[in-house]
């Protein structure tokens, strides 16, 4: 195997600011927004009640995932993240895979947390407010990846004071009922696969972290630790929110609702708290938005050297340390998909791009050797079957809009290939 591929301190190096807290915020604030408040209730509308089952399957899919991140991150550390890993462990085309996978998924994710800022703030606006989002947090971007991960620290205290808020009114009215918990006669293996599958759409944000590598002190250090601490204090999020939810308001109910965590606390009798939640769901979209855009630039510069992608995308600004050019690029094409997305859609196709991403990182760390720092064999090969169990699991327009996606990025690939060899 090659060794790891990094800028090094050459003058297109990005500079190590960030630090473990920091990195654990970066994840944290990528994963509680989207999960939160836009997974919910596409999962409810999959498994009913059993969406509880379909949270743990996507925990551990998302634990496998983190591990095979963590331990490849350690061993790479430098911005592409699974773009990397697949490329120094399997060859060029899986690297290629998977960051196209992430670089097109995660562009979806990026305008469905646009769209999400857009319809708490202004509902007959939406796409507008969307759009603003996308330059403003673009903006912050450019300025410096530090000055990200403060707003981000931010982003994160006030997501966690609002979720508390809610939950604990919700747990005091009295209202909340154990027997709405229940899977009942009706239970689904395939509605509860594909619930992991979208829900693992909220896990995804670890990934964020690995993104980073190049920007984070101590990376072999840092990257791992980071990743377990973000991934284990958001599951413990995830799992009160949505069981109090679920105990306030039914599974159906759940399932129809644009705004679940507004419509619990209605059911609870604490609808003064509605607006809150409304600022609460804009603020961890923000957030979550914040660092999808920050995550999938690093993705584009790390293609963008390898010429993957065209070459003057891989340019670092001078002064602000940032990749720049894919930083705008990125913004860009967001803002344009934002004005035609739909959020529930977007969900679901990202999910398959993001479980293929992951597939391929699996699949990496199964090559790592022990001296490497090799997870237990048994992690990725979970990971890796997880991956492609929800990935077709979910549902059938998603499946062939992200198999459709892949193909055109193989496609590319192969007829670069081919240019290449006609040249030599």
């Amino acid at each position: 195997m090659s060794e790891p591929s990094a800028a090094g301190g050459g003058p297109d190096a990005l500079r190590r600011r960030l630090g473990l807290t920091d990195a654990v915020v970066i994840g944290m604030g990528s994963m509680i927004g989207a999960g939160i408040f836009a997974a919910l209730a596409p999962a409810a509308a999959a498994a009913g009640p059993a969406l509880l089952l379909g949270l743990a399957l996507a925990a551990v899919v998302a634990y496998c995932n983190a591990t095979s991140s963590a331990r490849l991150a350690a061993r790479y550390p430098a911005s592409g993240g699974t773009y990397l890993y697949g490329r120094e462990r399997l060859g060029d085309f899986w690297g290629f895979l998977a960051g196209w996978g992430f670089v097109v998924g995660k562009t979806a994710s990026c305008a469905a947390m646009a769209l999400t800022v857009g319809s708490y703030v202004r509902p007959d606006q939406a796409h507008l407010v969307a759009v603003a989002a996308v330059v403003a947090l673009t903006a912050v971007n450019y300025a410096g990846v530090h000055k990200s991960a403060l707003l981000t620290r931010v982003v994160v205290a006030v997501v966690l004071a609002v979720l508390a808020a809610v939950v604990v009114a919700a747990l005091l009215s009295g209202r909340a009922e154990a027997a709405r918990l229940h899977p009942g006669p009706g239970l689904s293996f395939g509605g509860v696969l594909q619930a992991a599958g979208l829900l693992f759409f909220a896990f995804a944000g670890y990934a964020r972290i690995a993104t980073l590598g190049e920007e984070v002190r101590e990376p072999a250090r840092t990257i791992p630790r980071a990743i377990t601490l973000s991934l284990g204090i958001t599951l413990a999020v995830y799992a009160a929110v949505a069981l109090t939810v679920l105990a306030v308001l039914d599974a159906d109910r759940l399932a129809d609702a644009a705004a679940p965590l507004s419509d619990a606390a209605r059911a609870a009798g604490a609808g003064g708290l509605a607006p809150v939640v409304r600022a609460g769901a804009a603020v961890a979209a923000l957030g979550s938005l914040l660092a999808l855009v920050l995550g999938v630039s690093r993705t584009v510069l790390a293609m963008a050297r390898d010429r993957h992608l065209p070459h003057a995308l891989a340019a670092v600004h001078p002064r602000h340390r940032v990749p720049h050019r894919a930083e705008l690029a990125v913004g860009a094409v967001v803002a344009v998909v934002v004005m035609t997305a739909d959020v529930r859609d977007a969900i679901g196709f990202s999910s398959f791009g993001v479980l293929v991403y992951y597939a391929v990182a699996n699949a990496s760390a199964w090559t790592l050797t022990p001296e490497e720092g090799r997870p237990h064999r048994l992690v990725p090969a979970v990971g890796l079957a997880g991956c492609l169990a929800l990935a077709f699991a979910l549902p059938p327009s998603s499946v062939v809009a992200g198999a459709a996606v892949l193909a055109v990025g193989a496609a590319i690939h192969g007829a670069r290939r081919t240019t290449a060899a006609r040249r030599r």
